[in-house]
């Protein structure tokens, strides 16, 4: 029988520092000189264990972005912006390829609606020893409206959303075109936090490998419906190509 469920460890999880929701919290990844089990740098960036590996049967690493506490993915030069997409996506190749996980996660949390606990920007790497991630996804859950296109980069509205409602996608199938990737991310994240029609102050951001290609799917997080809590079933809005209008107006206009 395959392992469905992720089994999470209470005793550690009540020792993690939460600084998202509680600002008296002191944050853990600016005491740069206090960190432990370092993986790798480049510049501001830090790769690291996970001082606080709640979940079971996995391997957990933090991926710290910048030594900015304040700062956010939004915000970032374009030189940092792709120099943080390149070392992420290297060190998350570099775990799926080693052949010791059935999958490898790599995602984002921002903002206290995210699910995560530090504010401090960061990433997730986490290699799955007995789940497979991509028995839930279908190629349908990328497809949508085309926002914009460059060098073989796809922007996409999710019309066949995973959760419901907006996800955002962009597709890559080269390492080359990681400027362009990391750009349209950083547009969605900047537009859900400044833009949107229904004001966001989290998300979370995914990726994916399928079929050759690596994708981004970008989710404004706001408290769940019921409908997918309780069943399972996704919604989708009915004013996706109005979004979709709104975000290349503002910013491929």
């Amino acid at each position: 029988m395959k392992d469905t469920h992720l089994f999470f460890n209470t005793e550690i999880g009540v020792k993690k520092p939460e600084s998202i929701r509680n600002k008296n919290t002191s944050c853990p990844f600016c005491a740069r000189d206090e960190l432990t089990d370092i993986i790798d740098t480049e510049g501001s960036i830090i790769l690291l264990k996970n001082k606080y590996p709640v979940l079971e049967n996995a391997y957990q690493t933090v991926l710290i972005e910048t030594d900015d506490c304040l700062s956010e993915l939004s915000l970032y030069s374009k030189e940092h912006l792709v120099k943080l997409f390149t070392f992420a996506l290297k060190h998350w190749r570099a775990m799926d390829e080693s052949g010791e996980f059935r999958s490898v996660l790599f995602f984002k949390n921002h903002g206290p609606l995210s699910g995560g606990t530090i504010a401090h920007p960061h990433m997730q790497i986490v290699g799955l020893r007995n789940i497979d991630y991509m028995e839930s996804v279908t190629a349908a859950q990328f497809e949508g409206l085309k926002i914009h296109e460059q060098n073989g980069v796809l922007f996409s509205l999710s019309t066949m959303p995973r959760v419901g409602f907006y996800e955002f996608n962009v597709k890559m199938t080269d390492d080359s075109q990681i400027p362009i990737f990391s750009s349209y991310i950083q547009m969605a994240a900047h537009y859900i936090l400044n833009q949107f029609v229904f004001r966001a102050n989290s998300y979370n951001l995914f990726f994916y490998k399928m079929d050759g290609a690596i994708y981004g799917k970008i989710v404004p997080r706001f408290v769940t419906t019921p409908l997918y809590i309780g069943y399972s079933i996704p919604q989708v809005p009915n004013n996706l190509q109005w979004v979709r209008d709104d975000f290349v107006s503002k910013y491929f206009s």
